[in-house]
C-alpha cells in the first residue's frame, strides 16, 4: 500500500538513497554515486517529480524528467528514470509512477517521454513495455560503465493525445 505525490525538497535524502541503490546493482545506470540534492534538483523539471511513500513515510520510489534540448523544437520531449526502492520492486509502484509521470507530461503538452535502459534490466524493460513505451533501437557499446562496454536501450513513449494536430 503507498500513496503517490509530488517530491518535496524534504524527499531528498530518501530519494537519493533510492537513487544509490539502484545504482549499486550496477544496471540502472552509468553513474556510480547519486549526485547531491542540489545537481538532482537543477537537471530535474518540475511539475513531474513523482513519488510513492508507504503509510509509514518510507519512500518506495520515484521518477522525474529532464528536458532533452534547450531547442524550441523538442520542447515537448523529456528524459525520464524511474528508480524503485529494492523492497518495492515487483509490486506495482514502478507502474503507478509511470502512469503519473505519463497524466502530469501529458496535461503540460509533453509529447515524447524517452529513456535509455541496459538490456540486462529486464524487469525495467517489462516495465515500460507495460506502460506503454516501445523499443527505438539499441546503442551498442555506447558507454564504459565498471570496465567494460555497455549496451542501451532506448524506449520511447508517445502521446496518443499530444502532439496530434498543428
Amino acid at each position: 500500500m503507498f500513496v503517490l505525490r509530488s517530491m518535496r525538497p524534504d524527499d531528498a535524502a530518501q530519494v537519493l538513497a533510492v537513487y544509490q541503490a539502484g545504482l549499486d546493482t550496477g544496471n540502472a545506470g552509468f553513474e556510480v554515486t547519486a549526485p547531491a540534492w542540489r545537481e538532482f534538483d537543477a537537471h530535474r523539471l518540475p511539475g513531474h517529480r513523482h513519488v510513492a511513500v508507504a503509510p509509514d513515510g518510507v519512500l518506495l520510489g520515484w521518477t522525474a524528467v529532464s528536458a532533452v534540448s534547450a531547442r524550441p523544437v523538442y520542447a515537448g520531449v523529456v528524459e525520464h528514470s524511474v528508480y524503485i526502492h529494492p523492497d518495492a520492486r515487483g509490486k506495482g509502484v514502478g507502474s503507478a509512477l509511470l502512469r503519473a509521470l505519463i497524466a502530469s507530461t501529458e496535461a503540460a503538452g509533453i509529447w515524447t517521454v524517452q529513456s535509455g535502459v541496459f538490456p540486462e534490466n529486464t524487469a525495467s524493460l517489462a516495465l515500460h513495455r507495460r506502460a506503454g513505451f516501445r523499443t527505438v533501437g539499441v546503442r551498442e557499446r555506447v558507454g564504459l560503465h565498471h570496465g567494460r562496454w555497455r549496451d542501451v536501450v532506448l524506449l520511447e513513449r508517445r502521446s496518443p493525445v499530444v502532439g496530434r494536430s498543428i
